[in-house]
């Protein structure tokens, strides 16, 4: 099982850039996928981004072209950095270790604590 930490999140002005860190340990983390989900007030937990652990990524609908995860192996770390942010992305962000099917679905195993990002408007 892997122990996850997530930092970087905060308050941003909509526009704005942030840049979210999960750090995992406890784990082979080379070899699983990672992935974020966020969860907004009153709504469900979905999927935000997702890397393979040989780097193939997925992206929701509404991150793609504005969010890029991306992972660091020799620093058992994965990153989300957010661009052009709206309001609507404001969510407790979660990380997650994971399985990557053959058909490139993303199955979140173990979850950190979660980070909060706040976008004003």
């Amino acid at each position: 099982q892997a122990d996850l930490v997530e930092s970087g999140g905060g308050l941003v002005q909509a526009g704005g850039s942030l840049r979210l860190s999960c750090l995992a340990s406890g784990s082979n983390f080379r070899t699983n996928a990672a992935g974020w989900y966020r969860q907004a007030p009153g709504k469900q937990r979905e999927l935000v981004a997702g890397i393979s652990s040989g780097g193939i990524t997925k992206y929701s609908d509404s991150v793609k072209g504005r969010f890029t995860i991306s992972r660091d192996n020799a620093k058992n770390t994965v990153y989300l950095q957010m661009n052009s942010l709206k309001f609507e992305d404001t969510a407790v962000y979660y990380c997650n270790v994971g399985v990557w099917g053959d058909s490139g679905s993303y199955w979140p195993v173990d979850w950190g604590q979660g980070t909060q990002v706040t976008v004003s408007s």
